[in-house]
C-alpha cells in the first residue's frame, strides 16, 4: 500500500468515525491504530527516499570521475598520437 492511499484510508476512517457521532470505543482505537500505521509507513518510506537519494547522488560523483578519467586518457592518448607522428 502506498503512503497516499494508506493516509486517505486514515483520514477517511477517521471522518467516518467523527460522523458517526456515536463511534464506540473500539472505532476510534481502530482509527489510532491506522494512523499510527500511517506513520510509520510514511517515516520509512522517507527513510528509504533518503536511501535512494545517498545512492543517486554516489552514482553521480562516480560518474563525473569516471568522465574525467576518459577526458585524461582522450588527452593522453591523443598526446601519444601526435608524438608518434612528428617522428
Amino acid at each position: 500500500m502506498t503512503l497516499k492511499t494508506t493516509l486517505k484510508m486514515s483520514a477517511a476512517a477517521a471522518s467516518l468515525a467523527i460522523l458517526a457521532g456515536c463511534a464506540s470505543t473500539s472505532a476510534l482505537e481502530e482509527v489510532r491504530v491506522t494512523a499510527e500505521s500511517a506513520q510509520a509507513d510514511a517515516a520509512e518510506a522517507r527513510s528509504m527516499a533518503s536511501q535512494a537519494m545517498n545512492t543517486a547522488n554516489q552514482a553521480q560523483r562516480d560518474a563525473r570521475a569516471a568522465m574525467q578519467m576518459s577526458e585524461q586518457n582522450r588527452e593522453e592518448m591523443n598526446r601519444m598520437f601526435e608524438r608518434s607522428m612528428q617522428k
